[in-house]
């Protein structure tokens, strides 16, 4: 039996959390240039002394914090391989009203790479 063709998906969810750290790095400077669907980038930091799989979240040159330690073992294997261009990162929920470390949440896609 032959597969049926769909349109290719561009794009599938993989995890979604709050940024680790936000409130001790950069994050309260930057939240008033937060919004929901914010795209974010990724920064492997193999030399981390706290997390070997250690991946930072940044705002252009701000370093909102970290992806927390029980999602960032897969995504930092593929950021190691070069493989950086298959994630899209993007803001998913503002909470301004929760503790520091709550009020981020994101969103991080795998892209289709047969565009």
């Amino acid at each position: 039996m032959k597969a049926k063709e769909n349109r290719p998906v561009k794009k599938v969810h993989l995890t979604n959390f709050r940024i680790a750290g936000f409130s001790y790095w950069d994050g309260p400077e930057a939240f008033e240039q937060l919004k929901v669907g914010t795209r974010l980038d990724l920064v492997r930091e193999p030399d981390n002394k706290f997390d070997a799989y250690a991946v930072a979240l940044y705002l252009g040159d701000f370093k909102l914090g970290f992806i927390p330690r029980g999602e960032n073992h897969d995504i930092s294997k593929y950021l190691d391989m070069g493989l950086d261009d298959i994630y899209e990162v993007r803001v998913q929920r503002i909470s301004p009203d929760e503790h520091p470390e709550n009020q981020v949440e994101v969103i991080v896609y795998i892209k289709n790479q047969n565009k």
